[in-house]
């Protein structure tokens, strides 16, 4: 059996806006993420984090923002991108843990819905994603309020 884990990172500032998104869910808040896509921290990371499972690179590689195609691009895009290869390589994956890392907005009331989207985006069983939240205790660029920031882990399994 080979058991392939990967990790992803990705940050976005606040800019203007009236709602963020956020592992796929709009999140009414002060202000927006920016970015060339949907600036969706969450399913940002979890791609990375599948892709660093494949050795395949990282989400600038596949879908560079130097390409005006992906300007405003919704994120599920290159999630998708990144389960299918996984799929086309064998793989299964196991499960997904991502964190998201903020003063605000506050997470908890939105969590179970993000863990559904994501899920779905994946064709995951739900007890196979895990989305939570911390804050950075007022320190940093996340403890200012000055963005967000998310972590995440892929687990995949090639029987």
């Amino acid at each position: 059996m080979d058991i392939r884990l990967g990790n992803g990172f990705d940050v976005h500032a606040f800019g203007p806006g009236d709602h963020v998104t956020l592992c796929g869910v709009n999140i009414p808040h002060s202000h927006g993420l920016v970015g060339y896509s949907d600036a969706d921290v969450g399913m940002h990371a979890v791609t990375d984090a599948i892709y660093g499972a494949l050795a395949q690179g990282d989400i600038g590689q596949h879908f560079p923002p130097s390409d005006p195609q992906w300007k405003g691009a919704e994120s599920h895009i290159f999630l998708t991108h990144a389960v299918n290869l996984a799929r086309d390589m064998g793989f299964e994956i196991s499960n997904i843990d991502c964190t998201l890392i903020c003063e605000f907005p506050k997470i908890g009331p939105h969590s179970d819905r993000m863990r559904s989207v994501m899920a779905d985006v994946m064709a995951l069983e739900e007890a196979r994603v895990s989305v939570k939240a911390t804050t950075s205790e007022r320190l940093g660029f996340t403890g200012r309020g000055e963005g967000i920031a998310c972590i995440a882990t892929a687990a995949l399994v090639r029987p």
